[in-house]
């Protein structure tokens, strides 16, 4: 009974390993501490010696063997003390269903943080909000025009006492307490509240599923079919936000996201809350994954004191036009002496 209850459960994880299709990450919690940490499993051909008189056939297989997935480990900036680093594969995007490269560990702080749905709430309305002007303007009954003569006596003829029509009592009057726009409704978050957004974010996207490792944004093709056909053979939903460390990207993505509809381009320095929530799939490349860890790490861990947010901008920042040059009209206004 126990054998053939082993002998179905290899043959389950044969088949699940042989298909193509996303691992869940939330199972690898199952797995035991050991086995994640301190056995980094290689390719069992490398170390050995090949007999010179092997086919190519056998060479081939040999090779293709080799070329299997590996775990590989990073060095983590802050080493994880309480906790066991998380798990995500690293992709290749060179073809529509891609390679697995190897396995990363992703630091707990960072990709395995509780659901604060209260603190993704103040990010995204601070996003939208922080932006915002209100141009409504409503003139005062001292602004209108008319409405400077008594209408009637003020006695003597049973009507109400007046003394403009341009009260705010009259129609076509004044408003009282109106809006006075322009008004802005910024203010900023405190830096632990948008990096803990930002952890947040990120760890709803990898519970979910929905986060992507792979090693750079180099494609085949510039078509922007061929992006929308691998999104929908790797199962990333209808809209992908693509980070990099840089915004300098590869051109053939550039112009392939360009023609879908709900795919972006972000770099590294404008990953945001709204972002991260708006799209179905965050797809990150090695390099923007590491500078986003250190990034956030280095905030949660700083001892710096954070100082209050102080606008220094003056009206004359937001001057679209170059003042005019009226030193020549001043010249000539001047009285002259003879």
């Amino acid at each position: 009974m126990l054998r053939n209850l082993q002998n179905g459960i290899v043959l389950q994880s044969q088949n699940i390993s042989a298909s193509g299709a996303r691992i869940f990450q939330g199972l690898q919690a199952l797995l035991p501490t050991q086995a994640k940490f301190q056995k980094r499993f290689q390719s069992s051909n490398s170390n050995e010696t090949r007999d010179p008189n092997t086919s190519s056939e056998d060479k081939s297989k040999e090779t293709s063997h080799a070329q299997k997935p590996i775990i590989t480990s990073r060095t983590l900036q802050f080493p994880v003390q309480h906790t066991y680093p998380r798990l995500a594969w690293l992709e290749s995007m060179n073809s529509l269903e891609g390679n697995k490269l190897g396995m990363l560990d992703l630091h707990p702080d960072v990709f395995a943080v509780y659901p604060r749905i209260d603190v993704l709430h103040q990010n995204v309305h601070w996003q939208k909000v922080y932006r915002h002007i209100d141009y409504n303007f409503e003139k005062s009954r001292a602004e209108l025009r008319g409405g400077g003569r008594k209408p009637w006596p003020q006695k003597g003829l049973g009507k109400a006492r007046h003394g403009s029509i341009r009260s705010p009592l009259w129609i076509r009057g004044a408003k009282a307490h109106g809006p006075r726009g322009p008004t802005s409704y910024f203010y900023m978050l405190p830096r632990s509240v948008r990096g803990l957004g930002l952890r947040v974010a990120l760890s709803c996207k990898y519970a979910q599923n929905d986060l992507v490792v792979v090693d750079s944004f180099d494609i085949p093709s510039s078509d922007p079919e061929f992006i929308a056909e691998m999104a929908d053979v790797r199962f990333w939903g209808y809209s992908v936000l693509f980070v990099d460390d840089t915004d300098v990207m590869p051109d053939n993505i550039a112009v392939s996201v360009s023609g879908n509809e709900g795919f972006s381009l972000m770099p590294s320095y404008g990953l945001n809350v709204y972002s991260i929530l708006k799209h179905e799939t965050l797809v990150l490349t090695l390099a923007a994954l590491e500078k986003i860890e250190r990034k956030l790490l280095e905030e949660m861990h700083s001892t710096e004191r954070q100082k209050k947010f102080v606008n220094t901008l003056r009206p004359e920042d937001f001057y679209t036009k170059p003042k005019e040059d009226t030193r020549m009209y001043r010249k000539w206004t001047q009285p002259l002496y003879f």
